[in-house]
């Protein structure tokens, strides 16, 4: 069954109004422009599978956020076990580092840097925090307790600084 033109419409304007949002999700997890499209593609399919499933009891933010990370880490682990079955095709596909625009400040390009040496899990839960979602909302969106958001967000802190006062250049291999 074709979906509605209205149906459509209220989709192609979702869209544009959270089109940053899934960008941003999908630079986190993606490093390579190819395989970054491809990620978007797959966030917007499973956005549009999903749309009229939408509950209205949660935030259509932590709704997306919930679709995008999902996919985005389902992405990761697929291209990581294809990683380890054909190591020498992919060993130039970095998925684990993503490099800010050209024009962000040596700071914000410190932050993205330090957040690419997480692993994919806390990525998700400290790219929400810094997106200003609450606790309550992390959790929803990642399916955990507040208080576990909570911890899990200290420890991340813990981590972030420990990476930014290592006398080594920041790289991504943690």
């Amino acid at each position: 069954m074709r979906p509605s033109s209205s149906q459509e419409e209220a989709f192609l304007t979702y869209l544009e109004d959270y089109k940053k949002l899934i960008i941003k999700v999908a630079g986190i997890y993606c490093k390579n422009p190819e395989h970054r499209r491809d990620l978007i593609q797959d966030i917007i399919l499973q956005l549009w599978k999903s749309y009229s499933k939408y509950n209205k009891a949660y935030a259509l933010s932590t709704w997306t956020y919930r679709i995008a990370l999902n996919v985005s880490i389902s992405f990761l682990r697929k291209e990581t076990t294809r990683k380890k079955i054909h190591n020498s095709y992919l060993q130039s596909l970095d998925l684990f580092e993503w490099e800010p625009p050209p024009h962000v400040d040596e700071r914000l390009e410190q932050l993205y840097q330090l957040i690419g040496m997480l692993k994919p899990f806390d990525r998700a839960v400290i790219v929400l925090h810094l997106e200003g979602c609450k606790n309550q909302e992390i959790a929803e969106v990642m399916g955990i307790s507040t208080t576990n958001v909570s911890t899990k967000l200290q420890r991340i802190k813990v981590k972030m600084r420990s990476f930014s006062k290592s006398p080594k250049k920041i790289t991504n291999g943690i």
